[in-house]
């Protein structure tokens, strides 16, 4: 459990899904709603820099582990189960199917009140056999909550448009890098897409609805489009000349699925259940959530509004979570193996030291700053075709980017890195989450000295898998010297340079070698 405060006396929330997309924002609504919250995340620590990180309380858990559950949901008084598999693995149906069975049977037991659960909107009048792997494992998640003897509300939603979501950053992406596009035939499919803001809106709502509802509800904007006219009116609010769109039928959810790997930061492992759901029309066919959550004056919020909103988020790099928040299926999460006596097998280490003409803070704003637009300060030919490498193979590749420009935080991805640990002003740990046959990271650490020196430390580690890791290894650690040596020489001289200039720029201004 990490050390948190959580003030208040309005009943008891507990969060799963908030290293997520949505449960990352849905935890503040609560709190700010007069709700205590309680976070239960297989990684605490990824929660810690959260500016709500002091409101909350946060406990270890995953909701496979039927104990970690019970003793999460102990004294809970609304639950909501925001997180699932997407579609990671052969297996990932059953699961979700377990996941749900659990959570349900030990809310029954706790003396939960509420259960809320954010779902798919599935298509009218198609069997579940037709639908997505995707859409159908949502669909009987909710269902298994529903028949668990707890009051459940079932949100179901299609595509959310906000800063940061995965079908917004797929339609941001396409839009923009595409003047001309070759689509699939899906793009002709109707859609109810709905702003994140009335998501957040409805959820917090749901906490407070009466004992007797025990129903699925379908919540969506006021229009209804196609994903073609949603990348019209896209390139229209964003004031992008007018796309020309010509949609051809060979291109099939697979294929679909790593072209959007290709164009857009979304790996193709995380499109491939998006545009399988595109297959079939996703309209809500009832708005009853408003009984029990009335629409305030300017609700549902126009696609074009929220589209409006999610830009005016990323141009001012206030972007609170996203779809990159959560872990992406078949990444590595085992935390850094630390204990000096360590016996868990090779762990090979790549070590550059360097002393740099600068303070301290200046040598860490650089660190901060690295990775997505201001680049790896080595080799950018070399890390480009790793990135692509690692998309060609399903991997999340270089484009995620950061969520904010000039600050990271624990738990945030970094292309195909996450924070695994940061302590300002002196400590960076990566973890990478590309595809590798084996675990690595990447430490970046700002010290001085007795003397006052400024040292800039770098360390790479890598922890191999089988005979494929070792030589992995040792195929790549020719190079070394041109990545790790460049990287470690050019954050010192770029640190060395900035802070001998009349007005040092910000991490957002630093661009690599």
């Amino acid at each position: 459990m990490t050390a948190a405060s959580n003030n208040g006396t309005g009943p008891l929330c507990l969060v799963t899904g908030a290293t997520g997309y949505i449960g990352g924002r849905l935890v503040p609504e609560l709190l700010d709603a007069g709700y205590r919250v309680r976070c239960l995340a297989r990684s605490p620590e990824r929660l810690r820099d959260h500016p709500w990180a002091g409101r909350a309380k946060v406990v270890r858990g995953d909701v496979t582990d039927p104990a970690s559950v019970a003793a999460a949901l102990d004294g809970v008084d609304v639950a909501y189960y925001l997180v699932h598999a997407l579609g990671s693995g052969r297996d990932f149906e059953e699961t979700d199917r377990r996941a749900a069975r659990i959570f349900g049977t030990r809310a029954r037991e706790a003396g939960v009140r509420r259960l809320v659960y954010l779902g798919g909107l599935t298509p009218a009048g198609v069997p579940a056999r037709e639908l997505s792997p995707h859409l159908r494992s949502r669909a009987e998640v909710g269902r298994i909550l529903l028949d668990s003897g707890v009051p459940t509300a079932v949100l179901r939603a299609a595509v959310v448009i906000g800063s940061g979501s995965v079908s917004f950053e797929m339609l941001r992406h396409l839009t923009e890098r595409l003047p001309v596009m070759v689509t699939p035939q899906w793009v002709h499919t109707r859609i109810q897409p709905v702003a994140v803001r009335d998501v957040l809106r409805a959820l917090v709502g749901c906490a407070g609805m009466p004992e007797e509802v025990n129903r699925a509800f379908d919540i969506g904007g006021p229009e209804v489009l196609t994903y073609q006219e949603m990348m019209v009116r896209y390139a229209a609010v964003a004031r992008l000349p007018r796309r020309v769109i010509m949609p051809v039928p060979v291109l099939t959810p697979r294929l679909s699925s790593h072209w959007v790997g290709l164009v857009t930061p979304v790996p193709a492992s995380v499109a491939r259940p998006l545009t399988e759901s595109l297959r079939h029309e996703v309209v809500c066919r009832e708005h009853d959530i408003a009984r029990y959550v009335p629409d305030p004056p300017g609700h549902p919020i126009g696609f074009d509004e929220a589209v409006r909103l999610a830009l005016k988020r990323v141009r001012e790099a206030d972007v609170a979570t996203r779809w990159s928040s959560a872990s992406v299926p078949g990444t590595p999460s085992e935390p850094l193996p630390t204990d000096p006596d360590w016996a868990g097998g090779s762990l090979y280490t790549d070590r550059r030291v360097r002393t740099v003409d600068a303070s301290r803070e200046s040598l860490w704003r650089v660190i901060e700053g690295i990775g997505g637009e201001n680049g790896w300060y080595s080799f950018p030919l070399a890390w480009a075709v790793r990135g692509l490498l690692d998309r060609l193979v399903g991997g999340v590749g270089l484009r995620r980017g950061r969520r904010d420009a000039a600050r990271l935080r624990a738990g945030d991805s970094l292309d195909f890195w996450r924070v695994e640990e940061i302590e300002p002003g002196r400590l960076l740990r990566l973890r990478a989450e590309m595809r590798l046959p084996g675990l690595a990271w990447l430490e970046m650490y700002a010290e001085t000295d007795d003397a006052g020196r400024t040292w800039y430390r770098q360390r790479a580690l890598f922890h191999p898998h089988g005979l494929l890791g070792h030589l992995y290894w040792w195929a790549v650690s020719p190079f070394h010297a041109v990545v790790f040596g460049g990287m470690a020489r050019n954050i010192a001289r770029t640190a060395a340079r900035t802070a001998a200039a009349p007005n040092p720029p910000s991490a957002l201004h630093i661009k690599g070698k």
